[in-house]
């Protein structure tokens, strides 16, 4: 080794903090791009900092960091014309692992204000922690760095394999600035590709204000970064097209934005959002993942998609969040739990139930609403259910069929149709709208001309019990067999209710332990029988979800009611009172009520014969019939 080459042991336990960095400090290897790229962008805004100061430091014209490969050497350099750094630099901010020339250099300028306006005079600097250089070794056997400090004519080389020393020589370099030179592992050849560096620069350093540049195969410089933060400029000086060009890049969509939301968060609390609210469902199923995918970037640099900052049932909102403030852990990949993030979270999600609160009242738009709601309603409506500090703001924005109206309606108006001795806000879930308005259990509330809201979609079996009431209405099913029909007058004349205790009595008997109990009913029409569910347990549809799913629920079976009216309940209370066997036909009676509700029958085979023989036997009275 030559005279003028020093080695030197690292300034910390190096072998076990290296093992650390390359082994468990990050999750995704390719982001010892990001975080180079972001020391070399750093490196250029602290040299035009400084050269506010010192005109002898100003930057080149044509300032940027170079990424360039070479794979017959198996090398890939990093360059900057940054502030460079000096032997002490190097010994100090290289030689020492968690130590940070950029941490140190923002701390030493404090809270330096630029001019009268409070504009913070502090450049937009990355790094902050000292280990983000040695990810390099993730993919790197050996590292060297040639760095000269702007102002000096000296230039020196740092060099080190990672394994518990390192060695400092001077060097020589025309200009200031840096050079990384990665030499690659056996199996990082992939880095050596200028499309793939260009894939890893694009999403995550993008919007970096130094311009970036990728040399290729042929030496030509393609620029690799847009180096334009979309969401920091003014509102008007963005365009609309610039908009849903920035929502198709973060979106991964075709179609243009329903809502943009377009804000800076200033005060105790500093952070711009752009956010976008689709026109379309994704290809994707949102229930594959129920995460916020929200982009999260702290001072432009990409830092997750993973950070959630809005709820689940907000997942189909996409766009970008970006703060100054947050504090991050040493790796830049996960979150440190603040009271700053959710801060943030609050306010985010704040300020998309505002704009959604907006949108829903504004009638002359009331068809661009339904939309919305037709593409993310039941997403929505997972908010009810799992946001209990929220309810009350969601609730408002849910949109309904209903059996009184055409269209859609909303929970506000349906109160303001409420007749004045209504107490409840009734309901009906099912599979599908169509049989539910067709359904046996709405006979009664049609005939009183009371409304119910039909609810078909998969989360409907569940957010109602949550939200509970609404404008101090309670939210009551249909099926749950509590509705006080009485104190609504039937429209037409009432028929007269013939006492059927006997065969009650026998239905009773016959059906248990399948159902709970067996009544009559004020509350069908044109149907023979109904299901109810009890007072102490979940709806019916409900019900029929915990069945399909093998889970128990706990709660009584359901209740047979039977229309006194109906010509079949009469036929078989008459043959009751001579004291027949009914226990087949209460069966057949308790699997057509089943099948009404979209259940299936307890025995599919035993029910089909028991109606085809039924068919017979009518056939064959036609038959005799006709030949008399």
């Amino acid at each position: 080794m030559s005279d003028t080459v020093e080695r030197h042991e690292f300034g910390a336990e190096v072998g076990r903090l290296l093992d650390l960095v390359v082994h468990a400090l990050y999750s995704d290897r390719e982001i010892f791009l990001r975080e180079l790229v972001a020391n070399a962008a750093d490196a250029t805004d602290r040299r035009r900092f400084e050269a506010l100061t010192n005109e002898a430091l100003a930057l080149p014209s044509d300032a940027k960091v170079l990424i360039a490969p070479d794979k017959a050497a198996r090398t890939l350099t990093i360059s900057d014309s940054g502030i460079g750094m000096s032997k002490e630099d190097l010994a100090q901010n290289l030689g020492t692992i968690a130590r940070s020339g950029t941490r140190a250099f923002s701390q030493a300028l404090g809270e330096a204000k630029a001019d009268a306006e409070g504009q913070d005079s502090r450049p937009s600097l990355i790094g902050q922690f000292g280990v983000g250089f040695y990810s390099a070794f993730m993919v790197a056997d050996r590292v060297t760095v040639t760095s000269r400090r702007a102002g000096s004519d000296d230039a020196w080389t740092w060099a080190s394999d990672g394994k518990g020393s390192y060695t400092l020589e001077p060097a020589s370099r025309d200009q200031a600035g840096t050079d990384i030179v990665l030499h690659l592992k056996e199996d990082a050849d992939e880095y050596l590709e200028s499309y793939r560096l260009d894939h890893v620069v694009r999403k995550w350093a993008d919007n970096i204000a130094v311009p970036i540049a990728i040399r290729d195969e042929e030496g030509k410089e393609e620029a690799a970064n847009r180096g334009t933060a979309l969401w920091r400029k003014p509102k008007s000086e963005i365009t609309d097209e610039q908009y849903k060009e920035f929502y198709r890049t973060v979106s991964h969509g075709f179609d243009e934005p329903w809502a943009t939301l377009h804000w800076r968060a200033e005060g105790a609390l500093e952070f711009t959002g752009l956010l976008f609210v689709p026109s379309m469902k994704p290809f994707m199923a949102m229930e594959d993942d129920r995460r916020s995918k929200v982009r999260l970037h702290v001072r432009r640099m990409f830092i997750t998609d993973e950070a959630e900052l809005l709820p689940n049932w907000l997942r189909f909102v996409q766009g970008v969040v970006d703060t100054d403030d947050l504090p991050l852990n040493v790796s830049r990949e996960m979150l440190q739990s603040t009271p700053t993030l959710q801060k943030i979270r609050r306010a985010v999600t704040g300020r998309v139930l505002t704009e959604l609160t907006n949108r829903s009242k504004n009638a002359e738009k009331a068809e661009e609403y339904q939309k919305f709601f037709e593409n993310f309603g039941p997403v929505l409506k997972e908010g009810i259910y799992e946001d209990f500090e929220r309810r009350a703001e969601i609730a408002p924005l849910l949109r309904f069929r209903s059996s009184t109206q055409e269209g859609w309606t909303s929970l506000p108006d349906y109160v303001s149709r409420m007749k004045p001795e209504q107490e409840a806000i009734y309901y009906l879930v099912a599979d599908d709208v169509e049989a539910l308005k067709n359904s046996a259990q709405l006979e009664g509330f049609r005939a009183r001309g009371v409304e119910v809201l039909l609810l078909s979609d998969h989360v409907d079996a569940f957010w109602p019990e949550q939200l509970g009431k609404f404008e101090d209405k309670p939210l009551r099913s249909v099926t749950q067999g509590a509705a006080d029909l009485s104190k609504f007058k039937p429209e037409g004349e009432e028929a007269e209710t013939p006492p059927l205790d006997k065969l009650v009595a026998a239905l009773k008997l016959a059906l248990e332990p399948d159902v709970s109990d067996v009544r009559t009913t004020d509350r069908l029409v044109d149907s023979a029988v109904v299901l109810a569910a009890s007072g102490m347990g979940p709806d019916l549809q409900m019900q029929r979800l915990l069945r399909r799913a093998g889970r128990g629920f706990g709660g009584s079976a359901p209740i047979l009611e039977i229309n006194p009216r109906h010509a079949l309940i009469r036929s078989l209370n008459d043959r009751a009172e001579a004291g027949e066997d009914l226990k087949a036909l209460a069966g057949t009676l308790l699997d057509l009520a089943r099948v009404q509700d979209g259940d299936t029958p307890r025995d599919p085979v035993a029910f089909a014969r028991a109606v085809a023989s039924a068919l017979a036997g009518e056939a064959a009275t036609s038959v005799n019939a006709a030949g008399e």
